[in-house]
């Protein structure tokens, strides 16, 4: 394995992850490493150009935004929100960009910032050799190009150079970081989990303090206490921490009201959808009548629409395994922590929450190293579909099901996403990215249920249905992969 349970979880910003904090990291990357060269003080010109799906949507993706604050050299983790704006405002105004946050250099996106919609990255190459989100810098001083690089955004904020993916820009990584329980399949995740007579949680927090020296991995650290405890400690309130961002992003969701940004004119629904459910629940408990038993769900849904309409005005978010897909997981941790058990103490939610947390990064990680977690490469299934996938798994092993029981209800979450398309309407992560992360999370509810409540086990294996998925993206149509060309998209224009 080469993925860490908080690269999956990453602090970032909206409204996209493989469009706004992939490109954001790429831009910032190029740009620390140009800076590190002794010819980063005759720098003149930086000259962007976007590729395939980040040209056909980049805007409403929030691109153009994140390469102009990653050239300032801000990072997608600490930016302020809040701070955007004004940020982009002054170079727009000024034409003028602090390369680094240090040097200063014109800049006009009319000349400088180029989104070739008719191209693949690298150009002329065909979709077997070619990326859909490619990102290509030059640095010059005056018209001398002093260096050049290419990145590939390949999903949940993960970037990669040209030199980093060659030569198959589809070719699945060699492991290269030693954990004691390494896997590479579901299978071999629970018969090393068997072996070892360990649940899928306890294996990655193995996994993830062996990663804690792994100075690239990026964890949360909440307080000084936390870096005095053990590595399980540390380990954990950096979870801890992920779930603080996503419970912060969740109220914020809740409490702001407005129409969302892009020209859609989308008004937020979820403050509206509290309100309602709130009076329901009261006129339920005050007449002495049962609320309706499926309710929780309404909260479900209600969580998940709060993080995603947050994410798309461009909010802090987690990536959960992508931006877009973002309120899937938080919607089914606030669903365990409020609706199962009440009579639980906090230290076992708490223990339940951590199980959740590590044994849906042990199902990301399958996704992300054998198949992928971008629409761009796989449409919406490599995004909502992995998300509820694992968050199906992971509310198994929050209630204590068997490792068994994980594997078939990632399995069968995934199962019933397989082949969604992803068409946002405009480009823009709204219409109808918001709805299916309710839908999302409601299913992997269900695909939870489903598996604990089966006794004799199932015909298709998480590893077939991930195979599948792969299968499905690549025989999928370029149009249907977040390019806004078809599907939605498209006929939205003809209503």
């Amino acid at each position: 394995m080469n993925t860490s349970l908080f690269e999956l979880f990453k602090i970032g910003i909206g409204p996209s992850s493989s469009h706004t904090v992939g490109p954001m990291r790429a831009a910032l990357r190029f740009v620390r490493e140009l800076q590190a060269m002794t010819r980063f003080p005759a720098t003149t010109r930086v000259m962007v150009e976007l590729y395939g799906s980040l040209a056909h949507t980049g805007v409403g993706h929030g691109t153009d935004r994140a390469v102009l604050l990653g050239l300032s050299g801000y990072a997608p983790d600490s930016i302020d929100p809040a701070r955007i704006d004004a940020i982009i405002a002054t170079i727009r105004t000024k034409k003028t960009m602090e390369l680094a946050g240090s040097l200063a250099v014109p800049f006009d996106e009319a000349t400088d910032l180029l989104f070739q919609r008719d191209q693949m990255y690298p150009p002329g190459a065909d979709a077997a050799t070619s990326h859909p989100n490619g990102l290509r810098f030059t640095a010059f001083a005056g018209k001398e190009a002093i260096q050049q690089e290419v990145f590939y955004s390949v999903g949940g904020g993960f970037i990669l150079s040209a030199a980093e993916l060659a030569p198959d820009p589809y070719a699945k990584p060699v492991a290269t970081r030693s954990v004691p329980y390494s896997f590479s399949s579901a299978a071999e995740l629970l018969a090393v989990a068997d072996s070892n007579k360990l649940t899928i949680a306890e294996l990655v927090l193995a996994n993830e303090v062996a990663l804690l020296s792994d100075a690239k991995i990026v964890r949360p650290v909440p307080d000084a206490q936390a870096v005095a405890g053990s590595a399980e400690d540390q380990i954990c309130a950096s979870i801890l921490a992920i779930w603080a961002t996503m419970q912060s992003c969740t109220e914020r969701g809740i409490a702001t009201e407005g129409i969302l940004p892009g020209g859609l004119n989308v008004r937020r629904r979820a403050p509206r959808l509290y309100q309602r459910i709130q009076a329901l629940d009261a006129a339920s408990e005050g007449g002495g009548k049962p609320r309706d038993p499926l309710a929780p769900l309404d909260w479900v849904s209600l969580f998940a629409i709060a993080v995603n309409e947050e994410n798309a005005a461009g909010g802090r978010v987690v990536t959960a395994p992508t931006n877009g897909a973002a309120g899937v997981i938080p919607a089914i941790a606030h669903y365990y922590m409020r609706f199962i058990d009440p009579s639980m103490s906090d230290a076992d939610k708490t223990a339940g929450l951590l199980r959740f947390f590590l044994t849906a990064a042990a199902i990301g990680i399958l996704y992300k190293e054998n198949a992928s977690i971008s629409g761009a490469e796989v449409g919406c299934q490599g995004e909502v579909g992995v998300a509820c996938s694992m968050a199906a798994g992971g509310l198994v092993a929050a209630l204590n099901g068997t490792n068994a029981q994980v594997e078939h209800a990632a399995e069968i979450a995934m199962e019933h996403n397989l082949g969604m398309t992803c068409d946002p309407i405009g480009g823009l992560v709204q219409i109808p990215c918001i709805e299916r992360n309710a839908m999302g999370a409601v299913k992997a509810v269900n695909a939870c249920r489903m598996a604990m409540h089966e006794t004799e086990g199932h015909k298709l294996s998480l590893d077939q249905v991930i195979e599948t998925m792969y299968r499905t993206g690549m025989d999928m149509q370029s149009r249907y992969k977040e390019t806004s060309l078809a599907g939605l998209a498209l006929n939205i224009i003809e209503c």
